[in-house]
């Protein structure tokens, strides 16, 4: 039973089912770097996943339809940047209310658009892959690595790449030092010479870009449909993986692999065991209450973290 679940193929399920959190996760950790909670996340990976299928299958172009998702998610983080940098509002409640909003408009274009709640994606992104080779006997191990890393989407491939790019950006650029400086003490950072808000909304936008692509490969690429409410809590286990990672890039892609193989885990249960699937579905859920009630006292946020920046005047 356990060599019928636990391979390469799983393995490389996980990672393809781990990839929206990740990206999530990372807009978690470039927003709350710099001071603010964004846990719109959940509602801008949905919009991301409802505009990636309708522009898809109205221009033909997936690419044009990952694009149209990240500018939805740009957007998005730049309306809970304004809301909660420039007028200081509740972040939770902003966070709040683009979930609500999400929840709504998908289903109203959704109906209006195609008069249905379901939208099967017309065009998938290509699957990038090597041949497996022949290795012989005894040479299953590099059979199995090549199994888990053969065949995937390039948004996964591509992914890879921003985690490096955004572990550089954060702690071996000045940028970064500028990011973090923010987040841990604003006014110390003002005092330099460094625009709080000009880099707070940065991050806030960023966070949205990465959320958005997250929806986008849900919807294109793992579920190849919408449908309403897609996301399914996946924002908020990202946040989750955030916590979990310590704000940082790596601890994040750590920590959503680890939910991607819960995920992965309780679909292949659904083939192997008689337990109810309600049960089996709540794997992933469980494993996030888990994870974030052992990060408890040891995942430690940025000092500003969800405190509105005050110039002081004098």
């Amino acid at each position: 039973m356990f060599g019928s679940i636990f391979n390469a193929d799983f393995i490389a399920s996980s990672i393809r089912i781990a990839i929206p959190l990740a990206l999530a996760g990372l807009g978690g950790v470039f927003s709350e770097r710099s001071g603010v909670i964004n846990i719109g996340l959940e509602g801008i990976m949905l919009t991301g996943a409802f505009t990636s299928i309708a522009v898809t299958n109205f221009i033909q172009n997936p690419w044009l339809g990952i694009l149209a998702a990240i500018i939805i998610g740009i957007f998005l983080g730049l309306i809970h940047g304004i809301t909660c940098i420039t007028f200081k509002a509740n972040q939770i409640v902003s966070g709040v209310a683009i979930n609500l909003f999400a929840s709504g408009i998908t289903v109203f274009f959704s109906w209006l658009l195609f008069n249905e709640t379901q939208i099967m994606a017309k065009i998938s992104l290509p699957i990038w892959g090597l041949s497996i080779p022949n290795l012989g006997e005894g040479s299953s191990f590099l059979r199995s690595i090549i199994i888990i890393f053969a065949h995937h989407s390039p948004l996964v491939y591509l992914t890879i790449i921003i985690f490096i790019l955004s572990h550089l950006i954060i702690f071996r650029t000045p940028f970064g030092l500028r990011l973090r400086s923010v987040g841990e003490y604003p006014q110390a950072a003002d005092t330099m010479g460094v625009n709080v808000i000009k880099i707070r909304y940065i991050a806030v936008m960023t966070s949205g870009a990465l959320a958005g692509l997250a929806g986008s490969f849900l919807s294109l690429e793992q579920a190849h449909f919408f449908v309403k409410e897609i996301s399914g809590g996946r924002g908020f286990i990202a946040l989750a993986a955030m916590i979990f990672g310590k704000w940082t890039p790596f601890g994040t892609a750590g920590a959503a692999l680890l939910f991607g193989f819960g995920e992965a885990l309780a679909i292949r249960l659904q083939s192997v065991t008689a337990v109810p699937v309600q049960f089996i579905n709540m794997v992933p859920y469980l494993l996030a209450i888990f994870v974030l009630v052992s990060a408890i006292g040891r995942a430690i946020p940025p000092a500003a973290d969800g405190i509105p920046y005050e110039k002081e005047v004098g």
